[in-house]
């Protein structure tokens, strides 16, 4: 597809990230990649949490900002194999874009099976025409937990460590709560990747067995609404369950004397 017309590759590499994790190939990116910064260009700047989706609006200026049309058809990577790109998949679904996939391995893969690539610089692009389209029922928000906490019809997966989950290790962010949402499980995303590849689909399928979740809506938290984007990814893979994203995760909920928290 490289010398598509309608090919889009967006760069969502980012410059830091809370896992630590470290790019194998820094400097370098796919040919004509458009980069993505989902900090500065595509978060709420008036939102007092990290990562907060733009409104329509703002999101349809920053798209066509990109040069990225109607009729694009997107592919989203990350120089660390999985960790921003499902974000960025997750944002264009609920804006209404379904042509967007994300690149398994990302980056590192793509270079280890020595696909072209070229360092890395900014792209002069025409602006595109893309309108969002808001999509209901992609995310909740706290206040929709607080009615459901317990609903047998709902579960909710947290992508953060299990450490973190269980109030064992500290939260990244002060002023936070150690714990959980209550009625929550455990997922971290970690454990639906290998080598920064998605697991097949008969191992996910295989993974998510034990959290029994046939029938139910899955709801998915993390620290701040970006690597539960992981876990949500891989379940869109591997399950036919209603899925959304709980996009203030454990920022917002775990402001100390505010929900309830479990450990």
């Amino acid at each position: 597809m490289l010398d598509s017309p309608y090919l889009v590759l967006l760069d969502a590499s980012p410059a830091s990230n809370a896992s630590k994790l470290e790019p194998s190939f820094p400097g370098l990116q796919l040919p004509g990649a458009r980069h993505i910064n989902l900090k500065r260009d595509f978060s709420d700047p008036e939102s007092p949490l990290p990562n907060t989706l733009l409104s329509p609006e703002a999101f349809t200026k920053a798209c066509q900002k990109l040069g990225i049309n109607q009729d694009s058809q997107i592919v989203v990577y990350d120089n660390l194999g999985i960790y921003t790109s499902p974000r960025v998949w997750w944002m264009f679904k609920i804006m209404g874009h379904d042509q967007v996939a994300v690149l398994d391995g990302g980056q590192p893969a793509w270079i280890k099976a020595g696909l072209p690539h070229e360092p890395t610089r900014e792209q002069q692009v025409k602006p595109g025409n893309f309108v969002a389209k808001y999509q209901e029922g992609l995310e909740h928000d706290a206040n929709y937990i607080l009615e459901t906490l317990g609903s047998d019809e709902l579960c909710i997966l947290d992508a953060r460590s299990a450490g973190r989950f269980h109030g064992t290790a500290p939260e990244p962010r002060a002023g936070l709560a150690s714990g959980h949402i209550p009625h929550s499980r455990s997922l971290p995303f970690k454990e639906v990747l290998r080598d920064g590849h998605f697991l097949p689909k008969t191992e996910l399928q295989e993974l998510l067995q034990q959290y029994q979740l046939k029938n139910k809506k899955l709801l998915f938290t993390c620290g701040s609404g970006l690597t539960a984007c992981i876990i949500l990814l891989a379940c869109s893979l591997a399950l036919d369950n209603s899925l959304a994203l709980y996009d203030g995760s454990w920022t917002e909920w775990g402001q100390l004397g505010k929900p309830p928290v479990e450990k």
